[in-house]
C-alpha cells in the first residue's frame, strides 16, 4: 500500500482550476522531486496532502500512523526561543522525559535516607532506560551536527529566533523538521536560504533518510542526486517519471516527439475517414461508410487516438546582439585581499577571465563573492592587490537587488525608457518573448513577483548590449522552464561572462573555468563545477590537501593527452559519413530506451528499471565516443 495516495483529486481557487482529476501515489521508501512552473500548483498539492487544504472532489488518504514533516516557505519558528531550545523543540518527547529525571533527581536528594528512596531509585532507573532508548545521549550531538550541517556555528546557538534573518529562520526551521525523525517529509524548496556546502550537506542526508519525501524544488542538481521519480505539473495535470530529473528531461522530451508523431498520424486517419464517410454517406456504399462512422466514433470515445497536440509550454527566447571583438584575458586579479573590520573575506585572491570565456565564482555565504563581483565594476577597492580590466568593455551587471526598478511605472514603460524610438507594438512583442503577454505588460513592477521583476531586469540588461555580463545568482527567483532559457541564451552570448551561482545545474551547463572561494583560501579549477567535485574527490582519497590541484590537474591532462596520443582510435579508418550514420543509430537505440523508462513494466520492476538505466547510460557513453571522433574528423577537414 502507498503511503500517500490520491485518487481523481480536483481543486479550483475561484474560476481558475489548479489540480484537475490528479491520481498519485507516493511510496514510504521513495524520495520523488515535484517541478511545474511558478503558479502551476506544486505548493498548493502539499497543502492537500497535508491536509490544509480539503480537495474539491477526489480523496487524499495517508497510510495509518504515517507521521509527516512538512517544511514551508514561511518558516514556522518561535520567536521567543533561543536557536538552540527551538530547534531542541523537536525532541519535545525526550525532554520531558529529562525533566522527569531531573525532577526524580531532585526527589532523591531531598530524601536521604528516606524508606521511599530504594522506590524512587528503581523509578529513576526506568525512566533513565527509557531516556537512554530514545537517544538521549545522543540528541545533543545530533542537534550539533544538523545546526553544522546547515552552515550556523556555536556562536549562532544561544541567539534569539527573534533576531535572525529571514534565511537562517528557514534554516533553523529545517534543522528542526529534520531531528523530529518523521516517517514522510514534504519539503518546500528546502535549499532557497542554502549555500553550497549546506545544500550538499542535504543531500547526503537525504540520502541516508529511511523514509519517503515529496521535494518541491528549482535546485535540479538536488532532484538529480537525491530523486528517485520525478512528478510534473504541467496545466492542471499531473504525469509522473521515473527515474533522477536528467532522466525526466529526456523522457519528457521523447514521450513529447512520440505523442506530436502519433498525433500527426491519427490525425490524418481520421480525416481521411471522415472524408470516406463524408462521400459514400449516401450513396452506394452507404453500409460501409455507416459501419466506419460508428467504429470511428467508438475508437474516438475509448481514447485510442491522439487528438491533442502535446503541452507546449511558453519561454523566453534570449537573443543577445554582436559584441566588440576581445581577446586575451580581459579581466584579471592580483593579490587581492579584503576584510571589514576583524572579517577578513579572501587573501592573496588571484585569477584571470579571458574573452569569451564563462567564469563562474562559487563559495559558501559571507565568503565575499558579490565584493569580488563589485570590485571587478570598480566600486569596491581591495585592501590590497589590483583589479585589472579592459577599460573598453561595455559591462552589464545584473546583481540581486531590484532597487533599480521603479514600483509604480509599468512592464511596458520601463522596457521603452531603455530604448528610444521604441514603438508600444515592439516592445510588446520583445516582452511577449519573455512571457509578458496580454495585460501583464501593464502591470506595476512593485506588483510582480521576484521571477517577474527578475526577467525584466534580464531583458534590461540584454537592451544594453554589453561586452561583459557580470551576474550575481541569475538563477535566484526563476523557475525550472526560464532557468534552462537563460542558460540557453547565456550558451550563445558572443561575450565574456563572469557569473556568481550557488546554482550547480547552471555552474555545470555554462562555466569553463571556476573559481571556489573558502575560508581556507581561493582556488581556480580548469571545468565546470563536477570537475571540480571530482579534483577534490580524487585529493580526498589521496590524502592530500587539495589546495594544489591546478598542478597535478595540469600533468593529469598532460598524461590524458599523451595516451591519447598514441593510442589509435577505433574510428581512425571510417569516413564523415559512416561516422555519421553510427552517431543517428546510437541516437535512436537512446531515443528507444528511454521512452521504455515509461512503460509501467519497467517503472514498477527496480531490477528491470536498473537494466535499463545502465544500458542507456552505455549507449551514451559509446554516442559521446563516436560523436566526438565525428567532431574531431569535422574539425580537421
Amino acid at each position: 500500500m502507498a503511503a500517500i495516495s490520491l485518487q481523481n483529486v480536483c481543486r479550483q481557487f475561484g474560476l481558475q482550476i489548479v489540480l484537475r482529476d490528479v491520481s498519485l501515489e507516493l511510496q514510504s521508501n521513495q524520495i520523488t522531486g515535484l517541478v511545474g512552473d511558478n503558479g502551476s500548483g506544486k505548493t498548493t498539492l502539499i497543502k492537500l496532502i497535508n491536509r490544509d487544504l480539503p480537495p474539491d472532489t477526489g480523496t487524499v488518504t495517508l497510510e495509518r500512523g504515517l507521521e509527516i514533516g512538512l517544511l514551508t516557505q514561511e518558516p514556522d519558528v518561535s520567536l521567543d526561543r533561543t536557536l538552540h531550545d527551538e530547534v531542541a523543540s523537536a525532541f519535545e518527547g525526550l525532554l520531558a522525559i529529562e525533566a522527569r529525571m531531573h525532577a526524580l533527581s531532585e526527589e532523591m536528594a531531598a530524601l536521604h535516607d528516606d524508606p521511599r528512596l530504594p522506590l524512587l531509585m528503581e523509578k529513576y532507573e526506568r525512566v533513565n532506560a527509557e531516556f537512554i532508548t530514545a537517544g538521549g545521549h545522543t540528541f545533543e550531538a545530533r542537534l550539533h551536527e544538523i545546526l553544522g550541517g546547515l552552515g550556523f556555528s556555536p556562536a549562532d546557538y544561544d541567539k534569539p529566533v527573534s533576531i535572525l534573518s529571514g534565511g537562517q529562520k528557514c534554516r533553523a526551521a529545517l534543522a528542526k523538521l529534520l531531528l523530529g525523525d518523521t516517517s514522510y517529509l514534504l519539503l518546500d524548496e528546502p535549499t532557497n536560504h542554502l549555500d553550497i556546502d549546506a545544500t550538499r550537506w542535504l543531500e547526503k542526508f537525504l540520502a541516508g533518510h529511511k523514509g519517503g519525501a515529496l521535494i518541491i524544488s528549482h535546485d535540479r542538481y538536488l532532484l538529480d542526486r537525491v530523486c528517485d521519480r520525478i512528478v510534473e505539473i504541467q496545466q492542471a495535470r499531473v504525469t509522473a517519471y521515473p527515474g533522477n530529473y536528467t532522466n525526466y528531461v529526456k523522457t519528457r522530451d521523447v514521450r513529447a516527439l512520440t505523442q506530436q508523431r502519433q498525433f500527426e498520424k491519427d490525425t490524418e486517419f481520421i480525416e481521411k475517414e471522415r472524408a470516406f464517410i463524408a462521400k459514400h454517406i449516401a450513396g452506394q456504399r452507404t453500409k460501409e461508410a455507416q459501419g466506419r462512422r460508428s467504429r470511428l466514433e467508438r475508437r474516438l470515445t475509448a481514447g485510442e487516438f491522439v487528438t491533442e497536440l502535446p503541452a507546449k509550454t511558453r519561454r523566453a527566447k534570449i537573443t543577445f546582439k554582436e559584441v566588440a571583438e576581445q581577446a586575451g584575458v580581459v579581466v584579471r586579479g592580483e593579490g587581492l585581499a579584503m576584510s571589514y573590520g576583524d572579517n577578513t573575506l579572501f587573501t592573496d585572491l588571484n585569477f584571470m577571465a579571458h574573452a569569451g570565456r564563462r567564469f563562474g565564482i562559487t563559495g559558501p555565504n559571507g565568503c565575499g563573492k558579490t565584493t569580488l563581483l563589485k570590485m571587478i565594476l570598480g566600486e569596491v577597492e581591495p585592501k590590497a592587490g589590483e583589479i585589472k580590466r579592459d577599460e573598453n568593455l561595455r559591462i552589464g551587471y545584473y546583481g540581486q537587488e531590484h532597487v533599480e526598478l521603479d514600483p509604480e511605472r509599468s512592464v511596458l514603460d520601463e522596457i521603452r525608457t531603455n530604448c528610444e524610438g521604441m514603438s508600444k507594438q515592439e516592445a510588446r512583442d520583445l516582452l511577449a518573448r519573455f512571457l509578458f503577454r496580454g495585460d501583464d505588460v501593464f502591470k506595476p513592477l512593485g506588483k510582480l513577483s521576484g521571477g517577474e521583476q527578475s526577467r525584466v531586469r534580464l531583458l534590461k540588461l540584454i537592451l544594453e548590449s554589453p561586452d561583459m555580463l557580470i551576474l550575481d545568482e541569475p538563477t535566484n527567483h526563476l523557475d525550472i522552464r526560464s532557468c534552462e532559457a537563460l542558460e540557453q541564451a547565456l550558451k550563445e552570448f558572443p561575450g565574456t561572462i563572469v557569473a556568481v551561482s550557488h546554482d550547480r545545474y547552471f555552474l555545470d551547463r555554462l562555466i569553463d573555468r571556476l573559481l571556489v572561494m573558502r575560508p581556507s583560501g581561493c582556488v581556480v579549477y580548469e571545468g565546470n563545477y563536477s570537475y571540480y567535485l571530482e579534483q577534490v574527490e580524487q585529493e580526498s582519497m589521496r590524502g592530500q590537501p587539495d589546495a594544489s590541484p591546478g598542478r597535478k590537474k595540469s600533468k593529469q591532462k598532460a598524461k590524458q593527452a599523451k595516451r591519447t596520443k598514441t593510442t589509435p582510435s577505433p574510428f581512425d579508418r571510417l569516413s564523415i559519413e559512416e561516422l555519421e550514420e553510427i552517431v543517428m543509430k546510437h541516437e535512436t537505440e537512446l531515443a528507444t530506451l528511454h521512452e521504455r523508462f515509461g512503460e509501467p513494466a519497467v517503472y514498477q520492476n527496480p531490477d528491470l528499471l536498473t537494466e535499463l538505466r545502465e544500458q542507456a547510460e552505455q549507449v551514451e557513453r559509446d554516442l559521446a565516443t563516436v560523436d566526438a571522433a565525428w567532431q574531431q574528423r569535422v574539425d580537421s577537414q
